[in-house]
């Protein structure tokens, strides 16, 4: 009798398993800018909001999380992209933060490659893949939205160059830099942030947004598609509805080009304003 008098706020909580992976300027693990990411200041607010669970944060690489996401477990990632084909496996929620939509990469060098696929300064992926003649490093697993991620599965075989590891961005920028690859597909805040680290300057590089892709793309929280992890989304999007997005898009924006801190702001800021009056 008495171990059915056992009161229920004894119960063992559930744990939730955070999957992190040092992403910049989202996420950042080590150096003199650890911590200052903007999902490194969501993230706490979170684990703060949701005291009925026990949280542990796991360090995994991207396909190792997807991997953990599609299994029975009660998992979350606080800084995933939305596409049609995740969300038949994973609980999105509301978008959590902003940030520059991926383009291509070259070193300067090589700009000149670029020029028979550049449409007002945007590239045709498609004409570019297509033709077959050079290899584009991505991250494997990863999302690069909906636009891109259509474009890259039509892709021709050889046209790819994946990579798995835990520092894939920055093993790529190193086979660039080494003329192994021509073109790296890629957030310009998080090239510019590997590349400083790997000791290669900004003017060795240039960035060029895809044609059809926007300037911005929304970053969400993923849940594992489980009753639990459902459930947990639901928490989650009430807390991310009291986030204050000014200071945190604030945060994202010291990592962009100075051009481009004002137009990102306004955006943000009517993006967030437009999703409140929802």
């Amino acid at each position: 009798m008495a171990a059915l008098a056992t009161p229920v706020w004894a119960q063992p909580k559930a744990t939730l398993n955070w999957l992190l992976r040092d992403l910049p300027p989202t996420m950042i693990f080590e150096g003199p800018k650890k911590g200052q990411g903007i999902v490194d200041q969501i993230l706490p607010l979170l684990i703060a909001g949701m005291p009925q669970y026990e949280h542990t944060l796991m360090r995994v690489n991207r396909a190792r999380a997807m991997q953990m996401l599609r299994e029975e477990s009660f998992t979350c990632d606080p800084s995933l992209v939305w596409t049609k084909e995740r969300e038949q496996w994973i609980a999105f929620s509301i978008p959590a933060f902003r940030a520059v939509s991926n383009g291509l990469v070259v070193r300067r060098e090589d700009r000149a490659q670029l020029d028979p696929f550049l449409i007002d300064g945007e590239v045709d992926l498609a004409a570019l893949l297509a033709s077959g003649q050079k290899k584009i490093g991505v991250v494997a697993e990863r999302s690069y939205g909906q636009v891109l991620d259509t474009l890259l599965k039509l892709a021709p075989p050889d046209a790819l160059a994946p990579h798995y590891g835990n520092d894939a961005l920055a093993s790529l920028l190193q086979m660039q830099r080494l003329g192994r690859l021509q073109m790296v597909l890629g957030y310009w805040p998080e090239i510019r942030y590997q590349a400083n680290r790997e000791h290669i300057a900004d003017d060795q590089l240039e960035f060029y947004p895809v044609k059809g892709t926007g300037k911005y793309l929304s970053g969400h929280i993923g849940c594992s598609g489980t009753v639990q992890g459902r459930k947990a989304i639901q928490e989650i999007n009430e807390l991310l509805r009291t986030l204050p997005h000014e200071r945190l898009d604030q945060l994202y924006a010291e990592w962009l080009d100075p051009e481009r801190r004002n137009d990102y702001l306004k955006e943000a800021k009517a993006f967030f304003e437009n999703q409140a009056g929802q």
